[in-house]
């Protein structure tokens, strides 16, 4: 009868759970009997006055708890917590609304709520259940209440998360349950994209090309490079370099300059050997007309003295002038063999210093040339390292810039986005490496990088 006037046809509804009795409205969609708001008063009296005494949860907070392996979830600072506030009157069977003190409120940064009545009270690290609580008890002890108010505390706007990085648009998101990484980022409108459309993912294709090219004649460099060290140490066989074992064509490389390096080295030999040919039979040359002039030096001592007997029989008129005049012909001749044979030696041993210097000339220009080669080779390689690594940053830029770059890598190898979050879990902040899947948590920050991996 008196409850009949105290309920309309919107009327409450008690919980209490873990000591804190949770108040919900519940429209009826048509008249209903003054026994039903009768009966459901009678029943959940009893019910919020045993939990109360047990101090056990329900079924369903015992759900919920048991569905989140940490536990509740604890507000934190910039929570805002929507909070209703209502007292039974057993007297009269009847339910006392506290509209003064429900309302919306926010977690202040001092980790507390400030209510009215109540003042501030600590609510940062607390489960809306433990302020419920609060919020009862501070009331029962301010007014000196009979009856422990009832509060109940639902989170009207969590915590807020923030994201940074290579992002579409960083900056500060509302939280919600279930939020992942993958959510939070797209929120933020997915992976950061050029402003100049396709540019980036034009500058990716053609950094990526350079690259390719640059990986391609560096491995040629590096076969070179070997060939021409074994070349100067005079090896018979070429060694694979450590940084072309995991190079696809490595064996050709090596094949080809290998073929190389025997064809240079046959053609030097052969050069070697004609030189050495060549002195052989200059040396043979100077031999023989060593033995020549030997034989006209004989051979002039004889006209010598024959001349010398002519001179006297002339002289005593025993023999002719013609005879002496032959004679002095005959040694005049073999002088001038003589001379011929002289100067042809000279020559020849000229010719054997002439091969003997070219062959030291031969020697000392492979050496020099294939020193000059090393070091233009290895110019080149150090040239070739520094387009390599702007190649790879230009590809890294694109990637940073423009997530329709990665599209363009088939393999999906060669760029990856990396994900950590940074979370205070009460003893200073920690960043944590996760995935696109991680749950998030209420004031997460997300930084998201996009990352080359290099061979």
């Amino acid at each position: 009868m008196g409850i009949q006037t105290v309920f309309p046809r919107r009327f409450p509804t008690l919980v209490m759970a873990a000591g804190t009795v949770v108040l919900s409205l519940t429209t009826s969609a048509g008249a209903q009997s003054p026994a039903q708001p009768q009966a459901s008063q009678s029943q959940a009296q009893p019910q919020a006055q045993s939990q109360a005494k047990t101090g056990k949860p329900t079924q369903a907070a015992a759900a919920v708890a048991a569905k989140s392996p940490e536990g509740a979830y604890r507000h934190g600072v910039m929570d805002k917590l929507r909070i209703r506030v209502a007292e039974w009157q057993p007297a009269d069977g009847s339910v006392r609304t506290w509209d003064a003190v429900s309302g919306d409120y926010a977690v202040g940064p001092s980790g507390a709520l400030s209510l009215p009545f109540i003042g501030d009270l600590d609510a940062a690290g607390k489960t809306t259940a433990e302020v419920g609580k609060a919020i009862g008890e501070k009331l029962q002890s301010e007014f000196a209440l009979r009856n422990l108010p009832s509060a109940s505390v639902e989170i009207a706007e969590f915590w807020p998360l923030f994201l940074a990085g290579d992002v579409d648009k960083p900056g500060e998101y509302p939280y919600s349950p279930n939020l992942t990484v993958l959510k939070a980022v797209s929120l933020a409108g997915g992976l950061k994209r050029s402003d100049a459309g396709q540019r980036f993912a034009r500058d990716f294709i053609r950094a990526r090309g350079d690259a390719q090219v640059s990986d391609s004649e560096r491995g040629r460099l590096i076969a070179r490079r070997a060939r021409l060290m074994a070349e100067i140490a005079d090896a018979k066989e070429l060694a694979m370099p450590p940084e072309l074992k995991d190079v696809e064509n490595a064996r050709e490389l090596m094949a080809s300059e290998a073929s190389l390096m025997k064809s240079r080295r046959d053609r030097y030999e052969l050069q070697l050997k004609a030189l050495a040919d060549l002195k052989t039979l200059l040396d043979t040359e100077v031999q023989s007309l060593a033995q020549k002039s030997v034989t006209q030096k004989r051979q002039l001592q004889l006209v010598n003295d024959d001349r010398d007997r002519m001179t006297k029989l002339t002289e005593q008129g025993l023999a002719t002038s013609s005879r002496r005049l032959s004679a002095e012909e005959r040694s005049a001749d073999l002088e001038s063999n003589m001379l011929d044979t002289d100067t042809a030696a000279l020559r020849a041993k000229q010719d054997i210093n002439k091969a003997n210097q070219d062959e030291i000339n031969l020697r000392n220009d492979w050496d020099a040339q294939r020193a000059q080669e090393l070091q233009d080779t290895e110019a080149q390689l150090e040239k070739l390292g520094y387009e390599l690594s702007t190649s790879r940053e230009l590809m890294q830029e694109a990637l940073a810039q423009s997530a329709e770059a990665l599209k363009f890598d088939p393999s999906n190898k060669d760029a990856t986005i990396k994900y950590v979050v940074v979370r205070d879990t009460g003893d200073g902040p920690k960043q944590i490496t996760v995935d696109e899947n991680a749950m998030l948590r209420p004031g997460d920050v997300i930084k998201v990088s996009s990352e080359l991996l290099m061979q």
